[in-house]
């Protein structure tokens, strides 16, 4: 008789626990995920897939507008902001239902519940059935984080209900400088809403390359998206079907949704971690894994978002790969998190891998930087007023590209190839001695000649 029910419970259906569950089962393990809700997760069910959805439907009206340069005479056009929604939720629904069928063909089992630990190898079911398992992967992602409570937050959205809206909004409020901010910004002014976006700090995209964070704020503030920094929202009032916003500079705005994105908290309540004795890490509040995904418990992992470290779904799904390597592959798979490509879809659209110029210049002795700020192609006979960014973060010692950032159209699908080539070490040399393709925005990066800046640090007084 087996000493476990099965040889590994993967908690969370979504990407990361996924991907670890069909590789697991097609080393041979015999392999359980439990889901409590949609499988799928949080990328597939109400984050990266419904938001790049709704972000390449935002575009259309900007397109329509541009049209007129090259000669198209378009009529009077009528967004429907509920058939947006309701296509989108078919989507979803076909995405999860292949989700189920893969998990399903590769021969693990998918259970509908909720799982809770009981001790380090046992699970309890909602049904109250328990299952044992070798190894327990606890992989349940995140969800958004309000902050500290303010009086009136009960009337603010997060980006999980945005997407289920009955209408589209007139006006809007947006608090958070960060990804699913601006994302939804960019969102919800394509399709005509009036946006304003109030972040604390001094500017958004706190982490990216300081031009970065420039370009992207000018460019927005040109699409007519307001942005206020230096505050946040301190109370909101309900009148009728009208909120106001009082902020802490003293002001106030009136909209009809108020939506906070300011950041996300790892799903690690109330599943049972003080029966497994597995341990969060203090400094984010996720669970505690060294480089291998292992907590603190030998035969307990954690992958994705629930451990806080990098939250993207590519990261959570190489993770889990890994582990399942590692675990039942018989090869030891290490993760390694430098070096990531991220991208931003917001109007405009951001891509970036490496260095920022800063953590280049703190890390380097010699940067040198090459950027270019241009009109592309397309704007000449559009007439819109918009700025592609390209940039380039060198070793000046080594040559080696250090870090690429990317302002403009298509920004994340030049970057994930240049994410290969940065990966690589390729040097300043190697770019020079590609032939562009022409004509192209993404030709710049092998055109650029002379830098821009050049850094030196200076040695330090014996």
């Amino acid at each position: 008789m087996a000493e476990f029910d099965v040889d590994l419970f993967v908690i969370g259906g979504g990407s990361g626990g996924v991907r670890a569950a069909r590789i697991a089962a097609g080393h041979g393990a015999k392999v359980i995920v439990a889901e409590e809700y949609r499988m799928g997760g949080t990328c597939v069910i109400r984050g990266c897939v419904p938001k790049k959805l709704f972000v390449i439907g935002s575009h259309v009206q900007q397109e329509i507008e541009d049209a007129a340069g090259f000669g198209w005479i378009i009529p009077e056009v009528r967004f429907d902001w509920p058939t947006l929604v309701r296509n989108k939720d078919k989507e979803i629904a076909r995405l999860e239902a292949a989700y189920t069928t893969n998990v399903e063909r590769s021969g693990a089992q998918v259970v509908k519940s909720r799982a809770v630990f009981e001790d380090t190898h046992t699970l309890r079911l909602a049904t109250g059935q328990t299952v044992t398992a070798k190894y327990v992967l606890i992989a349940t992602g995140g969800a958004p984080n309000h902050g500290a409570a303010i009086p009136g937050i009960e009337h603010v959205i997060s980006s999980d209900e945005a997407f289920h809206l009955p209408e589209l909004p007139k006006r809007i409020v947006i608090q958070g400088g960060g990804y699913i901010a601006l994302e939804f910004a960019g969102i919800f002014a394509g399709f005509g809403a009036v946006v304003t976006v109030i972040y604390r700090g001094d500017n958004i995209l706190r982490g990216f390359d300081e031009d970065v964070r420039k370009h992207v704020r000018a460019e927005m503030e040109k699409q007519g998206i307001n942005i206020l920094t230096g505050c946040t929202i301190d109370k909101v009032d309900k009148h009728g079907r009208e909120f106001i916003t009082h902020l802490s500079n003293g002001s106030s705005i009136a909209c009809d949704k108020v939506m906070f994105a300011i950041g996300r908290h790892p799903n690690v309540a109330n599943l049972g971690l003080e029966k497994s004795g597995v341990a969060i890490n203090p400094k984010n509040g996720g669970i505690q894994v060294d480089g291998w995904s292992k907590t603190s418990i030998d035969n307990i992992y954690a992958i994705g978002d629930v451990t806080h470290r990098v939250n993207l779904t590519p990261v959570a799904i190489r993770e889990g790969h890994a582990f399942a390597d590692t675990v039942f592959g018989n090869r030891n798979v290490a993760v390694d998190h430098a070096t990531i490509p991220t991208a931003v879809f917001s109007l405009p659209e951001v891509g970036t891998v490496g260095l920022t110029e800063q953590e280049a210049r703190a890390q380097f002795s010699q940067v040198d930087i090459y950027k270019a700020v241009f009109r592309p192609i397309k704007a000449t006979m559009s007439g819109r007023d918009t700025r592609v960014l390209m940039k380039l973060v060198v070793d000046c010692i080594s040559d080696r590209v250090l870090g690429c950032h990317i302002v403009g159209d298509s920004a994340a699908e030049i970057v994930q190839a240049v994410a290969i080539a940065v990966k690589m070490k390729a040097t300043k040399a190697d770019f020079d001695a590609t032939f562009a393709l022409h004509p192209t925005a993404a030709e710049e990066l092998v055109t650029m000649r002379t830098p821009s800046a050049r850094h030196v640090r200076e040695a330090a007084a014996e």
